[in-house]
């Protein structure tokens, strides 16, 4: 009976030592209640408390914890929907206020997160929100980290890992885009088609103007010419009357010969004929 009682005793001694020895890991922080009250913050490594007195109620962790925010819809200020997702890292550099000074810090820094982010968003015209993930990260994290420090927390970084509009908005604004890509082509072609019509129109004006220069310069060869022959056979024609005749002659000569001609009409007067050719009827 004695040895019982003695074994006894001596394993709840051995479980009182015990349970008085706490090891506490890196990166966490044990927080010690006595007698249902705050008593003492338990640091990394071996600690000694009082057994059935003193009892570990909370273990927490004193690393980067990332919380990851849930894909969530905001309106910007322009009525547009945009799905979001984030991610925040937070520290807890007081174990006592974050036990003590809110019930589920997790929950509440997410809940803080969404609504401070679909606040910051619908500030936002729908381009801004899609482009200035920078600065909706830093409105972010200086938002909650002036009220997280009551918690005993700190918030290390926000990060933004996703922002889109929603899939209506996404095909109204690929409806738009090709509305435009359409109006910009069809702008381009009028334009391409007016400048080609100018410049078809100043080519015309310029071939005829070229033209018109070639006939008045023909036109004054010819008189030239005209002016040239008549000085030269001034006082004796017939050589030129021979020459012409022959060429007359010649011209009616192919004529006659060509496939298509069926009939044909000559002059009677081929020397009057002639004569006319080059103005003279006194001969």
């Amino acid at each position: 009976m004695f040895l019982s009682i003695t074994l006894v005793l001596v394993v709840i001694v051995v479980v009182t030592l015990l349970a008085g020895v706490k090891t506490v890991p890196q990166g966490h922080e044990y927080v010690v209640q006595r007698l249902g009250k705050y008593y003492a913050t338990l640091k990394p490594g071996l600690s000694i408390i009082i057994p059935y007195m003193d009892l570990v109620a909370y273990t927490v962790l004193t690393k980067d914890e990332p919380l990851n925010i849930e894909q969530q819809e905001a309106i910007t200020k322009d009525n547009a929907v945009i799905l979001c997702t984030a991610i925040t890292f937070v520290k807890v550099v007081d174990p006592v206020k974050a036990v003590y000074g809110i019930s589920d810090y997790r929950y509440a820094i997410k809940n803080m997160v969404m609504t401070n982010l679909r606040a910051i968003i619908g500030s936002m015209t729908l381009n801004d929100a899609l482009s200035s993930r920078d600065r909706i990260k830093a409105l972010l994290k200086e938002q909650i980290s002036n009220e997280v420090t009551d918690w005993g927390l700190v918030v290390k970084s926000v990060e933004i890992q996703d922002i889109r509009p929603s899939g209506a908005m996404q095909e109204a604004m690929e409806k738009q885009a090709g509305a435009e890509r359409l109006k910009q082509a069809v702008i381009l072609e009028a334009e391409g088609q007016k400048e080609a019509a100018v410049l078809e129109a100043e080519g015309r004006l310029l071939a005829a103007r070229k033209e018109a220069e070639a006939q008045i310069c023909l036109a004054k060869a010819s008189a030239e010419a005209i002016t040239n022959i008549r000085e030269a056979i001034a006082s004796n024609e017939l050589p030129a009357l021979f020459l012409l005749g022959d060429r007359y002659i010649e011209s009616f000569r192919k004529l006659a010969s060509s496939n298509n001609t069926k009939t044909m009409i000559m002059p009677a007067d081929i020397l009057g004929a002639v004569k006319g050719l080059i103005g003279r009827k006194d001969i």
